[in-house]
């Protein structure tokens, strides 16, 4: 094979292609890359001629990778990747867990988990400085394995087999009912207790709806389920008496507004309950700066959760 020098081909452009597929559209992509339009546009062009290769199906109302784009664009992600790595191994060489590390977490977690290890992080790890996102499982996967983040938190096991994880701890799943509600006079419910029309769910994408859904499997098909989008908005639901639902245990740190309106019931099987891990693209180099973290995270299990055995 003959050499192709490399000098004309810019990781930069790369970065603004890889923008455009993300976003299909130049004006967020140039936004997102802090060029103006016209400068990213021009770029893409350029590279598009080195390449000999039209990457994108262009439109006044749709953008859209042709199909040679679609397969040069996905080697320039790892191409980013790549780079990306040579960057942090060098990071780490030096400073394990100093700097910046972008870590993502699930939403029915964050709020109620994150404040808590904060101070432990801060006595332990003066130097780390946490860059935190907060998504739904499917769009931290998509975080991790575009090099978006470092590291992120969520309920196991993991959608992916390119990522890495470390379970930290057991989180239980409680039942919670209006106060008025017929199970809410019960000392511990049963999962077949469960299985009915009331069941109040989150909507498609948050992993908790998932989660109620497996542990739960008698409950009725309903033409229009009541769900919630977020888990702020359960507790409302379930204070005006629209139904009951399962919530995770760390989560009952904020119920304080609703204590008059709700009762809360433990679940009578040891199986009700959902891992939380810590999560890494496979390919990440600083993996076992990472398992030093899920380590320190584990041994730092919040009050009411139980430690991960290892």
């Amino acid at each position: 094979m003959s050499y192709v020098p490399l000098s004309g081909l810019s990781l930069r452009d790369i970065e603004y292609v890889v923008a455009v597929d993300d976003l299909r559209n130049f004006s967020r992509a140039a936004e997102r890359c802090g060029v103006s339009q016209a400068g990213l546009s021009e770029q893409v062009r350029k590279l598009e001629q080195l390449l000999d290769v039209t990457l994108f199906e262009r439109s006044r109302r749709h953008v859209a990778p042709t199909p040679d784009g679609e397969r040069l664009i996905a080697l320039g992600r790892d191409v980013l990747a790549a780079a990306r790595n040579l960057l942090e191994a060098a990071r780490a060489h030096t400073s394990p867990l100093d700097g910046i590390l972008r870590l993502g977490v699930i939403p029915t977690l964050g709020p109620y988990y994150i404040p808590g290890i904060l101070p432990h992080l801060r006595n332990d790890y003066p130097n780390l400085h946490l860059r935190l996102t907060e998504g739904m499982t499917d769009t931290l996967v998509h975080a991790l394995r575009n090099n978006e983040l470092d590291l992120a938190l969520m309920a196991l096991p993991a959608p992916s087999e390119a990522l890495e994880t470390i379970p930290l701890f057991e989180e239980a799943f409680l039942g919670v009912f209006p106060a008025t509600h017929e199970l809410a006079g019960k000392n511990k419910i049963s999962l077949k207790q469960l299985g009915r029309p009331d069941l109040l769910l989150l909507e498609d994408g948050h992993c908790l709806r998932d989660q109620a859904l497996s542990i739960c499997p008698t409950v009725p098909r309903q033409r229009e389920p009541r769900l919630a989008t977020s888990l702020e908005m359960l507790w409302h639901m379930i204070g005006a008496g629209e139904g009951f639902s399962l919530i995770p245990r760390l989560a009952l740190r904020n119920r304080m507004d609703f204590e008059s309106l709700i009762t809360v019931r433990p679940l009578s099987e040891p199986e009700a309950c959902r891992t939380i891990g810590l999560v890494w693209r496979a390919s990440d180099p600083r993996a076992s700066t990472f398992r030093e973290l899920g380590k320190f995270l584990r041994q730092n299990a919040p009050e009411g959760c139980k430690m991960y055995p290892t």
